[in-house]
């Protein structure tokens, strides 16, 4: 058994063909068969259906999880060498939520590559439920998300706080109170972030212990399309304080102070227990928990 073979099966494994998996790998058809043919005559087993879609058997599927973790060991392996020369480098994924992308990535990232050039980052928007997954089960490296709940296969670090606001149009009724009691919001049309979300989980627990029924017009994914309707004035929103300065300045959203809503949460780094941390991964964590709260919420 080599490396190769079990590139190549996982590689069938994805493209449910010969042909299609020779053309991934560079090999020709008979180069791949023949590699899968020696697979299965050491293991003296089937590892693959060859009817058409081409899947993989039971023991094909057992050979593809360890498959998976041989490689990702010898993946491990290369890193931890090239860890020897002591310039940090290598990949590094990220997941974080749309908003704080854009709040606050900019400016790291812009600092952190001017002075590791080597290291590459590649960011993955999601939600933060899925960045607490996503990172336990090492599909991501670290996550930047709000810190709700303690997990306890993570390491977190608290980098800044954040707050939720209700906004409004300058057109909304609401726009000429600098105040309201959260009463208002039992007959104000809401645009919400959708359920899955930190920020929608955080209003939903708020309203549930006042007995709050909001009259909800639309859900989204992002605090970025939230805004672009609540713009358009089709009704009022909760989101990020942080996610709105650039449209508080611009005056195309105005923010109205709710008492019940004034709580801070914070906002930080989250990576897995345990975990081997690469020169890249590790210099990352270090120049982020470093930074002072004013470098991830001051003014561009």
């Amino acid at each position: 058994m080599n490396l190769n073979q079990l590139e190549t099966l996982i590689t069938i494994s994805k493209t449910m063909s010969f042909r299609k998996a020779g053309e991934v790998l560079n090999l020709t058809q008979p180069a791949v068969s023949a590699q899968i043919k020696s697979l299965e005559d050491e293991f003296k087993t089937v590892l693959i259906d060859r009817n058409q879609p081409v899947t993989l058997t039971d023991s094909g599927r057992v050979f593809l999880e360890h498959a998976e973790l041989i490689l990702q060991t010898v993946e491990d392996l290369k890193q931890r060498l090239a860890d020897l020369n002591l310039t940090p480098q290598g990949h590094i994924h990220l997941g974080t939520t749309t908003s704080i992308a854009i709040q606050i990535l900019p400016r790291v990232l812009s600092y952190f590559q001017n002075q590791f050039p080597l290291i590459k980052t590649t960011i993955h928007s999601m939600t933060s439920s899925q960045i607490m997954q996503s990172v336990e089960s090492g599909a991501i490296d670290i996550g930047i998300t709000y810190l709700f709940e303690k997990h306890p296969a993570l390491e977190s670090s608290v980098l800044y706080y954040d707050t939720f606001e209700l906004v409004v149009s300058p057109e909304h009724p609401l726009s000429r109170y600098r105040h309201v009691p959260i009463e208002k919001l039992h007959d104000t049309p809401l645009i919400m972030l959708s359920p899955e979300t930190a920020g929608r989980r955080f209003v939903d627990q708020i309203f549930k212990q006042l007995y709050i029924t909001p009259q909800i017009v639309m859900e989204l994914s992002s605090s970025e399309e939230v805004k672009r309707m609540v713009e358009l004035n089709l009704g009022a929103a909760i989101i990020s304080k942080l996610s709105i300065a650039n449209e508080l300045r611009l005056g195309t959203l105005q923010m109205v102070k709710v008492n019940e809503l004034e709580l801070s949460h914070p906002v930080g780094v989250v990576y897995k227990s345990g975990r081997y941390l690469s020169s890249a991964l590790h210099q990352f964590l270090l120049d982020l928990k470093g930074m002072q709260e004013i470098h991830f919420i001051g003014s561009e």
